[in-house]
């Protein structure tokens, strides 16, 4: 990653975002870029798990105004992965605080723990707003693949303004197909096979809360992902049309699951102006 921290693609190689990712992030935190400062582990659940914490990336030279903030949520198949190296600090030199959190992986506690744990975050960062200079009307969330479904399932049933997901599983129960696997990284989030829980796989599935109220949600995906493929995201779209929902989704073609192709100046200034638009310029409250 470049010195300034805003390799973006350097980034989307290293976050270990593949589905079926069994081990955790283990490198070291990167250091923060000039005119960053980061608070790092802060319990979000105080006196809960280890995983409950999160890191808080701050522009150096303090805001007059509050600052919209963007929540990242990693990626490694809700079994592996951790906070230490976002991407987007970029946006914290634009004015963006930038939250990056861990949560409860599949082998601490099955779903709906993991989102349980992004809300709860969300819920704690907007109650320290005031301490932090945080604006609580302006939170955007952005993940990938594990993560982008946790992102999804914010937008549908939390309290966010805008989502950025890439290439996140939507439905479980199709994403799993008709044979039971009871090591699949699906399998140990709900709790047994797809096929044998069903009710979980519907409440794990962002589609099932869309609503005319969901935010707006930019989605990018690769349409030669083997692992979660294009049609998922797809799905997630066009029931946010449906809904009457601002959506779009960006194909990258010849793009897999993660990859160089997210890191191409183009995808970064989608999810730029994304933000920006939903943000800082007028987002619901």
């Amino acid at each position: 990653m470049r010195r300034n921290g805003i390799g973006l693609a350097a980034a989307l190689l290293l976050l270990g975002w593949a589905l079926e990712a069994p081990a955790q992030d283990r490198r070291p935190p990167q250091k923060s870029p000039e005119g960053i400062k980061v608070e790092r582990d802060l319990a979000y659940v105080p006196g809960g798990h280890e995983r409950q914490k999160l890191d808080l990336y701050l522009p150096e030279k303090k805001s007059d105004a509050p600052l919209p903030l963007i929540v990242w949520v990693h990626g490694g198949g809700w079994q592996g992965g951790n906070k230490g190296n976002p991407p987007g600090l970029w946006l914290v030199k634009k004015g963006y605080a930038l939250a990056s959190i861990n949560y409860r992986l599949s082998q601490h506690a099955k779903f709906p723990a993991q989102i349980d744990d992004c809300k709860a975050a969300v819920g704690w960062l907007k109650a320290n707003a005031k301490k932090y200079n945080l604006d609580p009307r302006h939170v955007g969330a952005w993940g990938a693949s594990a993560g982008g479904h946790l992102v999804a399932l914010l937008g549908t049933t939390g309290n966010v303004q805008a989502v950025v997901d890439l290439f996140g599983p939507t439905d479980l129960l199709a994403l799993a197909g008709k044979r039971g696997d009871a090591e699949s990284p699906i399998s140990k989030l709900l709790g047994g096979p797809a096929q044998e829980h069903e009710k979980e796989a519907k409440q794990a599935n962002p589609i099932t809360y869309v609503s005319k109220d969901t935010p707006p949600f930019l989605i990018l995906h690769g349409d030669k992902d083997t692992l979660v493929p294009l049609s998922q995201s797809q799905l997630l779209v066009d029931a946010l049309k449906k809904a009457g929902v601002e959506a779009r989704l960006i194909t990258l073609k010849g793009a897999g699951h993660g990859g160089e192709a997210f890191g191409k100046p183009e995808v970064r200034q989608a999810v730029d102006d994304f933000f920006d638009k939903h943000l800082k310029g007028g987002a619901k409250k």
